[in-house]
């Protein structure tokens, strides 16, 4: 365990899968105690925090569905409870409902709305309740994605726009919080080998990695990778930028 960020104390949502799971990991790593929300998966959020009380830190996870309005200051608020602070935030938990285009008559159109509860007014709403707390040179990193720059491919515009509504509404709070010292960025993360990639498999376009410079998926520690720079002392000085590890899918 290194200690960049011991007295620290990291909240990611949707932590108990994934790239979640592995940003928590890779923050109590650097000596971050950690916070996880999870909606269902209770078995695999106490899972994750074993594993992170194992390697040393304090963990612990909270129930909160995202796309309830109510949910973000309850689980602020139950962060601030239990560790008597903030410090990082990691905007991690989203949905991926994509595969028919807009004038489809089979889109779930109720699903697209709970799409845009989760992935936009979720977080927004999360990001609000948070800056009431976190100190002076705090940390919001929210993971987008490349779509939210570059709609590559036909029945994903729902997702995109979601994720480019987070672009936008960062720079703004950058613009916002930057005589305190807090820091926003997006991490635009690529394709990943994770639940929410499998689930998508069968929707997502043929010749997709043809798409991308480098033709691979990311792999999750290139992305956590970013995010523990971002939440770290040495990026105090980077804010209201959209970092892409996409694989050169923006390029």
């Amino acid at each position: 365990m290194n200690n960049t960020l011991s007295g620290k104390v990291a909240l990611i949502t949707g932590g108990s899968r994934g790239l979640g799971a592995a940003t928590a990991a890779a923050l109590a790593a650097q000596g971050a105690d950690v916070a996880i929300s999870y909606v269902a998966s209770a078995d695999k959020a106490a899972a994750v925090v074993a594993k992170l009380q194992k390697s040393g830190v304090r963990a612990a996870a909270f129930q909160a569905d995202q796309g309830d309005p109510a949910a973000p200051m309850r689980l602020i608020q139950q962060v601030v409870d239990r560790y008597g602070q903030l410090d990082i935030l990691v905007n991690n938990a989203a949905v991926a409902w994509q595969g028919h285009k807009i004038d489809d008559p089979a889109i779930d159109n109720a699903a697209m709305d709970r799409q845009w509860a989760i992935n936009t007014h979720g977080v927004i709403a999360t990001l609000r309740a948070a800056v009431k707390v976190l100190p002076e040179g705090g940390r919001i990193i929210s993971v987008g994605s490349g779509l939210g720059t570059r709609v590559a491919f036909a029945g994903t515009t729902d997702y995109a726009a979601n994720k480019a509504a987070i672009v936008a509404y960062s720079r703004g709070a950058a613009r916002d919080l930057g005589a305190r010292k807090i820091t926003v960025n997006v991490v635009q993360a690529g394709v990943m080998d994770t639940d929410m990639a499998a689930n998508s498999q069968g929707k997502l376009p043929p010749g997709l990695l043809e798409t991308f410079a480098i033709p691979r998926y990311a792999t999750l520690e290139e992305v956590t990778a970013t995010i523990v720079f971002l939440a770290g002392p040495e990026a105090g000085f980077i804010t209201g930028s959209v970092i892409e590890v996409n694989g050169g899918f923006t390029a």
